[in-house]
């Protein structure tokens, strides 16, 4: 087996990661290696999906509680190979909200545990009756939900990613196989090394190749692990849109994309402005590196000059930069003195941003049908808000903007499996064929017909 070779994929690639022009044309020893390496790991996956498949809804809750409780127990050894990713990440000269991102101390590691406990306790997504019928003939049919198999999941910073990731892969029963960033390398072995000895102590017959990190830093590892689709079942790649986009066009698999967060708040003529207020500081600066972090802020033109320096000045101690609109430039520049924070012209670019960071876009628009306008051309489809009491122009926005995720009156950080009670998530997908907004356990399953006869035969 080789490395995608293709000129097309080689482009979209180099495009997306930044590799070498050489990097697919030159098949030396080392890459040979590692195609073999990724071969390897995906043998190893698809056969622990067929072991997976034969595990006790019981016995996988079993070792997920066994790994909920290995986490804490092993906190001080996260710390550590967290800290080390910490000081790789610093020369990698990441932002402040992306060191953030990537940090884990007891508060973050007892929420991984929570979140593998959660999943624990959710119901067996696996087996469920979807449909049933009787056909004329006799012929009893059965739609089942079953796993999808190997899954791969490509990921940057965030390491709670991989417990969250495994452990939901591993109770839908599909073998999983992660790809973090190299920023987060030591953490992302170190909590997927305590996830597997935990499910061996808990079940003598634990598929350990049921959960595996990419040992490799190497970008040439994820072109040959996703060119390998006699093993391996779908690709989920979360980060930015560069990756997003790179895997996407060059893998031979099927992907389903949690594409960046382009998130907007629209702030109604008719809207309660001390909540809208309130919305829009925790939709920005609760966590601005977190991909349902909002990244524009659209206000109608009738409250513009009454609410924008209110919530500029409360931006501005958090040091927020503001990039707008002539309009908001100019009522933000008049009532803002002595902010902490710089006011800059939005260029057209700006609109299109996910800036996982301090850095908020703020535009005055003319009433709901612009904001929705403006939403469906610039806005990455993830999750979008309207704050009004109008129930007509609530009723307009939900059904108008075309987010996997919309709501009225609330913060779109409430985007996220936990918070819809889908214990931990694997991502937000901002796609339309399949699974769209907080993919959770159900998402991750396929489905079979099974057909129940006396006899029948087709005439």
């Amino acid at each position: 087996m080789s490395l995608v070779t293709p000129a097309a994929s080689n482009q979209c690639w180099r495009s997306g990661f930044d590799i070498q022009a050489d990097s697919f044309n030159l098949v030396s020893h080392s890459a040979m290696n590692l195609t073999e390496q990724m071969t390897q790991m995906a043998k190893q996956a698809k056969a622990a999906s067929r072991e997976l498949a034969k595990l006790t809804t019981r016995e996988k809750n079993e070792c997920l509680l066994a790994m909920a409780d290995a986490l804490e127990q092993k906190s001080t050894a996260l710390k550590e190979a967290n800290a080390l990713d910490g000081e790789v990440a610093a020369n990698l000269g990441l932002s402040s909200a992306m060191l953030d991102r990537l940090k884990l101390d007891d508060k973050r590691i007892a929420a991984m545990a929570k979140g593998l406990r959660e999943v624990a306790a959710l119901p067996d997504p696996v087996g469920r009756t979807l449909d049933e019928r009787v056909r004329p003939n006799g012929l009893k049919l059965q739609k089942i939900s079953t796993p999808i198999g190997v899954v791969v999941i490509i990921y940057e910073s965030r390491p709670n990613v991989t417990a969250d990731a495994a452990s939901l892969c591993f109770k839908s029963g599909n073998a999983t196989i992660l790809r973090g960033g190299r920023e987060a390398m030591h953490s992302n072995q170190t909590i997927a090394k305590t996830m597997i000895e935990a499910g061996k102590k808990a079940l003598a017959h634990f598929p350990e190749h049921a959960i595996q990190v990419v040992p490799v830093a190497d970008r040439e590892a994820i072109p040959a692990l996703l060119s390998l689709t006699q093993y391996i079942d779908l690709c989920m790649p979360r980060g930015g849109e560069g990756l997003i986009r790179a895997v996407a066009e060059c893998s031979k698999v099927p992907v389903i994309k949690h594409y960046k967060g382009v998130c907007h708040v629209f702030v109604d003529a008719d809207a309660d402005l001390k909540m809208a207020e309130a919305i829009a500081m925790n939709a920005k600066v609760q966590r601005p590196a977190v991909c349902n972090a909002m990244e524009t802020l659209l206000v109608d033109k009738t409250i513009a000059a009454q609410f924008l320096p209110v919530v500029g000045q409360r931006l501005s101690e958090k040091r927020v930069e503001l990039r707008a609109d002539s309009d908001a430039e100019a009522i933000l520049k008049c009532s803002m003195h002595n902010t902490k924070s710089a006011i800059k012209r939005a260029t057209e670019q700006d609109w299109f941003t996910e800036y996982n960071d301090y850095i908020l876009n703020v535009r005055v628009v003319d009433g709901v049908r612009q904001a929705i306008d403006h939403i469906n051309y610039y806005g990455s489809a993830h999750s979008d808000s309207i704050v009004t009491k109008n129930e007509a122009h609530a009723k307009q926005f939900l059904n108008e903007v075309d987010s996997a995720t919309v709501y009225w009156n609330a913060s779109t950080r409430f985007t996220d499996g936990g918070e819809f009670g889908m214990g931990a998530e694997i991502g937000i997908s901002t796609d339309k064929i399949g699974a769209r907004g907080p993919m959770g356990l159900n998402e991750l399953t396929s489905y079979k017909w099974i057909g129940i006869g006396s006899g029948q035969i087709r005439s």
